[in-house]
């Protein structure tokens, strides 16, 4: 039976989220319902099936403040706008275009790191940072165009990356004073209700489905929401949202790798080396701040002694 070391397992937890959230790419593939209604669903559905493991006796001893509150609903807000304007830009531009912007997610959060926690960071992870965006750049290569609806598109996506990272920074920011359950639970429903007002705006069916696009619906609550974006939630109290960012930049990597094994496509020159420097440059910043991460818990243990 393998045995993992604690301090390994917010990581590992991470790869399995990473990995759920590269799934979703995959099933989208295989429906042609619109992306807002699967994407409102998708909050909804996960919001009902985690009601189940919300701690309700301990919800009287949550202290929030109304600025707390109000950054939770924010967080949301943020989510549901990250959806919309994502979904948005792949209307104008290519997905390489838009995978290249969205990389450039940990350096927003890196940024806001700074400014709202005094997170510096060390040469190291400036380094590994840049492979690993070199990385993602090199993926999307060979099918990055240039036009006027393009540009738009990147400025969508851009727009997306920003509230993406938002939405991470405003959940470190009361990951100690909420419960994950609670706050992912609060967070999917504003973001569900986003999208449900989009939805209404342009008249979009919300009940005129098969019984395979509901099931479709249920999956990407499950698999890419709750085993995907929750565990990201549950992780930003133990490694930030830096490091969560920057794992998110393996998403594509690992689609690419499921999409060759799921639907038969093929993998380029250029995917396969930005893959390789991509996940270098991840692994070795996993494995500098794994070890910084044990420092830590070595110091915080021998205090408590």
């Amino acid at each position: 039976m393998v045995k993992f070391n604690k301090s390994s397992l917010p990581f590992i937890l991470l790869i399995i989220s990473i990995l759920s959230v590269s799934i979703s790419s995959i099933m989208i593939k295989f429906s042609d319902t619109p992306t807002s209604v699967a994407g409102m669903y998708r909050l909804f559905i996960s919001v009902i099936i985690m009601l189940a493991l919300v701690p309700w006796k301990r919800l009287r001893s949550i202290e929030m403040n109304k600025k707390d509150w109000s950054i939770v609903l924010l967080a949301g807000l943020f989510l549901g706008f990250h959806f919309l304007f994502w979904m948005e830009s792949l209307v104008y531009t290519s997905v390489a275009n838009s995978m290249v912007i969205l990389a450039l997610q940990p350096l927003f959060v890196m940024i806001g790191s700074y400014f709202l926690f005094k997170e510096q960071a060390n040469l190291t992870t400036v380094l590994c940072l840049i492979v690993a965006l070199s990385g993602s750049i090199l993926i999307a290569w060979g099918d990055i165009g240039v036009s006027k609806e393009a540009l738009i598109g990147d400025g969508l996506s851009l727009i997306g990356a920003l509230f993406v990272s938002a939405y991470l920074l405003a959940g470190q920011k009361v990951s100690n004073k909420i419960d994950a359950n609670v706050y992912s639970i609060i967070v999917f429903f504003i973001g569900g209700a986003v999208m449900l007002v989009y939805n209404l705006i342009n008249n979009y069916s919300l009940i005129e489905y098969d019984s395979s696009d509901w099931t479709y619906f249920l999956l990407l609550a499950i698999i890419p929401t709750i085993f995907g974006q929750y565990i990201f939630n549950l992780l930003l109290k133990s490694i930030g949202a830096t490091t969560i960012s920057v794992g998110i930049i393996g998403e594509p990597v690992l689609a690419i790798i499921l999409a060759y094994l799921l639907l038969g496509e093929t993998i380029s020159l250029f995917q396969f080396l930005g893959g390789i420097l991509t996940l270098f440059g991840m692994g070795m910043y996993f494995w500098s701040k794994s070890l910084s991460y044990n420092v830590d818990r070595g110091l915080k243990n021998g205090n408590n002694r």
